[in-house]
Protein backbone atom coordinates (compact mmCIF):
# COMPACT_ATOMS: atom_id res chain seq x y z
CA UNK A 1 0.00 0.00 0.00
CA UNK A 2 2.84 2.41 0.81
CA UNK A 3 4.56 1.74 -2.53
CA UNK A 4 1.25 2.18 -4.33
CA UNK A 5 0.62 5.48 -2.54
CA UNK A 6 4.13 6.74 -3.28
CA UNK A 7 3.76 5.85 -6.97
CA UNK A 8 0.37 7.50 -7.23
CA UNK A 9 1.59 10.60 -5.44
CA UNK A 10 4.65 10.84 -7.72
CA UNK A 11 2.59 10.49 -10.91
CA UNK A 12 -0.05 12.94 -9.65
CA UNK A 13 2.65 15.41 -8.63
CA UNK A 14 4.10 15.39 -12.15
CA UNK A 15 0.63 15.97 -13.56
CA UNK A 16 0.06 18.85 -11.13
CA UNK A 17 3.38 20.44 -12.10
CA UNK A 18 2.53 20.23 -15.81
CA UNK A 19 -0.91 21.75 -15.27
CA UNK A 20 0.44 24.50 -13.03
CA UNK A 21 3.04 25.38 -15.70
CA UNK A 22 0.15 25.94 -18.13
CA UNK A 23 -1.70 28.04 -15.55
CA UNK A 24 1.40 30.17 -14.89
CA UNK A 25 2.21 30.71 -18.57
CA UNK A 26 2.63 34.28 -19.79
CA UNK A 27 -0.70 34.49 -21.60
CA UNK A 28 -4.22 35.78 -21.13
CA UNK A 29 -6.54 33.79 -18.86
CA UNK A 30 -8.56 32.68 -21.88
CA UNK A 31 -5.52 31.33 -23.67
CA UNK A 32 -4.43 29.48 -20.52
CA UNK A 33 -7.88 27.89 -20.25
CA UNK A 34 -7.70 26.70 -23.85
CA UNK A 35 -4.20 25.32 -23.26
CA UNK A 36 -5.25 23.60 -20.02
CA UNK A 37 -8.11 21.94 -21.91
CA UNK A 38 -5.66 20.55 -24.47
CA UNK A 39 -3.28 19.54 -21.69
CA UNK A 40 -6.10 17.58 -20.05
CA UNK A 41 -7.15 15.92 -23.33
CA UNK A 42 -3.58 14.94 -24.13
CA UNK A 43 -2.99 13.58 -20.63
CA UNK A 44 -6.08 11.36 -20.80
CA UNK A 45 -4.98 10.21 -24.26
CA UNK A 46 -1.38 9.41 -23.38
CA UNK A 47 -1.07 8.73 -19.64
CA UNK A 48 -3.10 5.58 -19.22
CA UNK A 49 -1.44 4.52 -15.99
CA UNK A 50 -2.46 7.70 -14.21
CA UNK A 51 -6.00 7.43 -15.57
CA UNK A 52 -6.25 3.82 -14.38
CA UNK A 53 -4.96 4.69 -10.92
CA UNK A 54 -7.39 7.62 -10.62
CA UNK A 55 -10.28 5.44 -11.72
CA UNK A 56 -9.30 2.88 -9.08
CA UNK A 57 -9.19 5.61 -6.43
CA UNK A 58 -12.60 6.93 -7.49
CA UNK A 59 -14.09 3.45 -7.14
CA UNK A 60 -12.54 3.16 -3.69
CA UNK A 61 -13.97 6.52 -2.69
CA UNK A 62 -17.45 5.58 -3.95
CA UNK A 63 -17.28 2.37 -1.90
CA UNK A 64 -16.55 4.42 1.21
CA UNK A 65 -12.84 3.58 1.34
CA UNK A 66 -10.62 6.58 1.96
CA UNK A 67 -7.67 5.37 -0.09
CA UNK A 68 -5.31 8.01 -1.46
CA UNK A 69 -7.96 10.52 -2.52
CA UNK A 70 -7.78 12.85 0.50
CA UNK A 71 -4.02 13.19 0.04
CA UNK A 72 -4.38 13.74 -3.72
CA UNK A 73 -7.08 16.35 -3.19
CA UNK A 74 -4.91 18.23 -0.71
CA UNK A 75 -1.67 18.11 -2.70
CA UNK A 76 -2.89 18.06 -6.30
CA UNK A 77 -6.52 18.87 -7.04
CA UNK A 78 -7.23 21.67 -4.55
CA UNK A 79 -4.23 23.76 -5.67
CA UNK A 80 -5.19 23.24 -9.33
CA UNK A 81 -8.83 24.18 -8.73
CA UNK A 82 -7.79 27.26 -6.77
CA UNK A 83 -5.55 28.37 -9.64
CA UNK A 84 -8.23 27.63 -12.24
CA UNK A 85 -10.81 29.63 -10.28
CA UNK A 86 -8.42 32.58 -10.00
CA UNK A 87 -7.63 32.37 -13.71
CA UNK A 88 -11.31 32.48 -14.67
CA UNK A 89 -12.03 35.35 -12.29
CA UNK A 90 -9.07 37.27 -13.74
CA UNK A 91 -10.46 36.69 -17.24
CA UNK A 92 -13.92 37.86 -16.23
CA UNK A 93 -12.55 40.94 -14.45
CA UNK A 94 -10.48 41.89 -17.52
CA UNK A 95 -13.51 41.51 -19.79
CA UNK A 96 -11.93 38.72 -21.83
CA UNK A 97 -14.24 35.98 -20.55
CA UNK A 98 -18.01 35.89 -20.19
CA UNK A 99 -19.37 36.52 -16.71
CA UNK A 100 -20.34 33.03 -15.63
CA UNK A 101 -19.67 30.81 -12.64
CA UNK A 102 -16.03 29.68 -12.84
CA UNK A 103 -17.01 26.07 -12.25
CA UNK A 104 -19.12 26.08 -15.41
CA UNK A 105 -16.07 26.97 -17.49
CA UNK A 106 -14.14 24.21 -15.73
CA UNK A 107 -16.90 21.69 -16.42
CA UNK A 108 -17.19 22.79 -20.05
CA UNK A 109 -13.49 22.31 -20.63
CA UNK A 110 -12.32 19.40 -18.50
CA UNK A 111 -15.75 17.79 -18.25
CA UNK A 112 -16.09 17.59 -22.02
CA UNK A 113 -12.85 15.66 -22.25
CA UNK A 114 -13.83 13.26 -19.49
CA UNK A 115 -17.27 12.69 -20.99
CA UNK A 116 -15.75 11.90 -24.37
CA UNK A 117 -13.27 9.33 -23.11
CA UNK A 118 -15.71 7.72 -20.67
CA UNK A 119 -18.53 7.52 -23.24
CA UNK A 120 -16.50 6.62 -26.33
CA UNK A 121 -16.98 2.84 -25.96
CA UNK A 122 -20.77 3.27 -25.87
CA UNK A 123 -20.76 5.66 -28.82
CA UNK A 124 -18.55 3.22 -30.72
CA UNK A 125 -21.16 0.50 -30.29
CA UNK A 126 -24.07 2.84 -31.00
CA UNK A 127 -22.61 4.70 -33.97
CA UNK A 128 -20.38 1.97 -35.44
CA UNK A 129 -17.54 4.49 -35.49
CA UNK A 130 -14.06 4.07 -34.06
CA UNK A 131 -14.01 6.88 -31.50
CA UNK A 132 -10.34 6.13 -30.76
CA UNK A 133 -9.16 6.32 -34.37
CA UNK A 134 -6.44 8.98 -34.73
CA UNK A 135 -8.62 11.14 -36.98
CA UNK A 136 -11.58 10.94 -34.55
CA UNK A 137 -9.35 11.89 -31.61
CA UNK A 138 -7.79 14.76 -33.55
CA UNK A 139 -11.24 16.03 -34.53
CA UNK A 140 -12.52 15.87 -30.93
CA UNK A 141 -9.39 17.60 -29.62
CA UNK A 142 -9.80 20.40 -32.17
CA UNK A 143 -13.54 20.69 -31.60
CA UNK A 144 -13.36 21.25 -27.84
CA UNK A 145 -10.86 24.09 -28.22
CA UNK A 146 -12.83 25.68 -31.06
CA UNK A 147 -16.04 25.35 -29.06
CA UNK A 148 -14.51 27.05 -26.02
CA UNK A 149 -13.06 29.75 -28.28
CA UNK A 150 -16.62 30.66 -29.25
CA UNK A 151 -18.34 29.92 -25.94
CA UNK A 152 -16.35 31.51 -23.13
CA UNK A 153 -15.02 34.72 -24.69
CA UNK A 154 -16.88 38.01 -24.80
CA UNK A 155 -15.20 38.74 -28.13
CA UNK A 156 -15.90 35.59 -30.16
CA UNK A 157 -13.45 36.57 -32.89
CA UNK A 158 -10.68 36.96 -30.29
CA UNK A 159 -11.60 33.56 -28.82
CA UNK A 160 -11.65 31.88 -32.23
CA UNK A 161 -8.27 33.40 -33.12
CA UNK A 162 -6.79 32.26 -29.80
CA UNK A 163 -8.19 28.77 -30.34
CA UNK A 164 -6.60 28.61 -33.80
CA UNK A 165 -3.25 29.80 -32.45
CA UNK A 166 -3.28 27.37 -29.53
CA UNK A 167 -4.13 24.46 -31.83
CA UNK A 168 -1.46 25.49 -34.34
CA UNK A 169 1.33 25.47 -31.77
CA UNK A 170 0.13 22.44 -29.76
CA UNK A 171 0.54 19.37 -31.94
CA UNK A 172 -1.45 16.23 -31.30
CA UNK A 173 0.62 13.76 -29.26
CA UNK A 174 1.65 10.49 -30.84
CA UNK A 175 -0.78 7.64 -30.33
CA UNK A 176 0.67 4.19 -29.81
CA UNK A 177 -0.03 1.66 -32.57
CA UNK A 178 -3.35 -0.08 -32.06
CA UNK A 179 -5.02 2.99 -30.55
CA UNK A 180 -4.77 4.84 -27.29
CA UNK A 181 -6.48 2.21 -25.13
Amino acid sequence: EKLYLATLEMIAGRMRDTVMAVFMRDATPGERILRSTLNNFDRILTQHEFQSLMQHEMFRLHKGEEGAMPLLVKRVFSPMLTMFQAMVREGIASGELIDVDWMQIHLASIGSNLAYFLSAPIWQLSLSTDMYAPEALAARRTSIVQFLGHAIFNDRQHGAALAARVLADSPMPAIKPGGPF
